[in-house]
């Protein structure tokens, strides 16, 4: 008797349907739920990826005390200022938008991202939420920051808005400190440490209309196929009598939205110099102010906005204190 053929299946169904993401930034559908009072979140740009010399502080690793070179992101991160707080109420459908209180003094480049108004009561506004508050109306407090793409070397204007969660105890303790943050701005050190993790998401690279063989990795067909070569052998059974939405279709490729679980943070610094490799990083060029450095690689391609969020499901035995860098590579990537 012959083998049995064993042929798994080409590409993963976890992210079906593979369509484009609604917009380049991403949208955190879940927060981490934590007793800290703090933001629970940081936005940045990727600027692109080089190699760090640290020394491995993992338990049980075979490199262990050795010095070891890996691979690191490096993100350019300017203080995001705070424009808002947020108040939701639960209902039978979730979460809901109850109200919001906006700073008096907004960015001047905000206006080319939505419409600010020409007259805005903000007493009214927080009278509204403190009352919202001692009801017991308000499940949840966020806050609306922007970032400042002129801060960084991304070739815009317009900033990017984005929705932070801020853990803590009571509802009460995190409004008054959402209230006290309203117009400040906050930078990376303020909400990150060095040498801990933080959950990276972003919208990958779009690739477009790709066919079944790239976007799905099947085989090509023999030569002498009639109907072609890069396509699927066959679209499925006679019974049922329909394509399965199992079988592999071109379609969309990239732009999707992914998350990378627990990256750990190398460095968190100030001076883009200590990163920027000579001639500046590939399609970005040279980082200018703070920056944050994450072991590994994060979604997306250079200049595209990395939202940081505190890690959901941190692992167990992970060293949390501060790596011991002794080098960080700041080789020209121009090819001389």
């Amino acid at each position: 008797m012959g083998r049995k053929a064993h042929r798994p299946r080409r590409g993963s169904l976890a992210y079906m349907p593979r369509v484009r993401a609604p917009r380049p930034i991403a949208h955190v559908r879940e927060w981490p739920a934590e007793a800290s009072l703090r933001l629970q979140g940081f936005v940045g740009y990727k600027a692109g990826m080089t190699q760090v010399f640290m020394i491995d502080d993992r338990k049980g690793s075979l490199t262990a005390g050795q010095e070891i070179n890996t691979p690191a992101t490096v993100i350019e991160a300017p203080p995001i200022t705070i424009c808002a707080v947020r108040l939701y109420a639960s209902d039978t459908r979730g979460l809901r938008a109850a109200t919001e209180v906006w700073a008096s003094e907004l960015p001047k480049d905000l206006a080319r991202a939505m419409n600010l108004p020409k007259k805005y009561d903000q007493a009214k506004a927080i009278e509204q939420a403190e009352k919202l508050v001692k009801e017991g109306g308000a499940a949840d407090v966020r806050v609306l920051a922007c970032t400042q793409p002129r801060a960084s070397n991304v070739p815009k204007k317009r900033p990017d808005i984005m929705e932070i969660r801020v853990g803590g105890g009571s509802i009460d303790e995190r409004w008054n400190y959402c209230k006290g943050m309203l117009g400040r701005q906050v930078r990376a050190s303020d909400v990150l440490k060095a040498g801990g993790y933080i959950d990276a998401l972003a919208i990958t690279k779009g690739k477009g209309f790709q066919g079944p063989v790239k976007r799905w990795g099947i085989k090509i067909l023999p030569r002498k196929s009639e109907e072609g070569h890069r396509q699927v052998g066959t679209l499925g059974p006679w019974s049922p009598p329909r394509v399965m939405w199992t079988v592999p279709a071109p379609g969309q490729m990239g732009y999707h939205q992914r998350t990378e679980f627990n990256k750990r943070i190398l460095k968190l610094g100030s001076d883009g110099k200590e990163v920027t490799p000579s001639g500046g990083f590939l399609r970005y060029g040279p980082i200018k102010g703070d920056f944050i450095l994450l072991a590994g690689s994060v979604p997306g391609p250079t200049k595209r906005l990395v939202c940081l969020r505190q890690p959901i499901r941190l692992p167990t035995g992970a060293p949390t204190s501060p790596p011991s860098i002794t080098h960080i590579s700041t080789a020209s990537q121009q090819g001389a």
